[in-house]
């Protein structure tokens, strides 16, 4: 039988105390993760990532260069946590508005609408962090760039899904997509990456309304001035 004291039982608070530490001790690792993220965001986007070295980071986030090691494998491992957090956004962001009511039996032109927009609103929610998704990490090495690859599959895939889907219901030219796709995930980054270099100074509407006119033309669907150009105060 378990005596009154004994820790395991629970029954002297020390399970408490320890949960409450480890706790604490999570949220406090969880704020300094943060707090180096959002400093290479800075230090990356004015200095740019091959001019920041991480004991700048550190010695700007006020935190340990051993802790730096704790969180992060080095500074493309943190580069490339930066870029996952935009492009997960953008993915999320898209699957989300497809989920709309309604989007599911949408004409194909509602369809890439809604997932455009919600996607250029998602990736370019922080002029910062897009400058780092989609200009910093361009050509920094084998690593980083066999990361953007994987995720370049996986919008390949999905875009070639979206394509089908059109052919199917006979509003796009039937064919063998993957190719078109990955040259239209090209131009996409290219335009985001476009609109960072220029401070955002382009309307994010404008943005969007040329990539939807970018999509439709890659699977055949007919556009024109102003085509599928649905603003957001109209439901996009």
């Amino acid at each position: 039988m378990e005596s009154a004291s004994d820790p395991v039982g629970g029954t002297d608070g020390t399970d408490g105390l320890h949960g409450a530490a480890l706790g604490t001790g999570h949220a406090r690792k969880a704020l300094r993760r943060e707090r180096l993220l959002t400093t290479a965001t800075d230090l990356f986007t004015t200095r740019g990532y091959v001019g920041t070295s991480i004991e700048r980071i550190c010695a700007t986030a006020h935190v340990s260069i051993r802790a730096f090691y704790q969180e992060f494998e080095g500074r493309e491992a943190l580069l490339i946590a930066l870029h996952n957090q935009v492009a997960r956004a953008g993915m999320e962001a898209t699957l989300a508005a497809l989920d709309g009511p309604g989007i599911d039996a949408a004409d194909t032109r509602t369809r890439v609408t809604a997932m455009v927009r919600a996607y250029v609103g998602a990736v370019t929610a922080d002029l910062a962090a897009t400058q780092v998704a989609f200009v910093e990490v361009i050509g920094v090495n084998r690593a980083v760039e066999d990361h953007r690859v994987v995720w370049r599959s996986l919008w390949t895939d999905f875009l070639t899904g979206e394509a089908d889907r059109a052919v199917g219901r006979g509003e796009a030219v039937p064919r063998d997509y993957t190719l078109a796709m990955v040259a239209l995930i090209g131009a996409i980054n290219e335009l985001i990456a476009h609109w960072a270099r220029g401070g955002g100074a382009v309307p994010r509407e404008v943005v969007a309304d040329e990539l939807i006119q970018h999509v439709l033309a890659t699977i055949g669907h007919p556009t024109g001035p102003g085509d599928g150009a649905v603003r957001a105060d109209e439901g996009a």
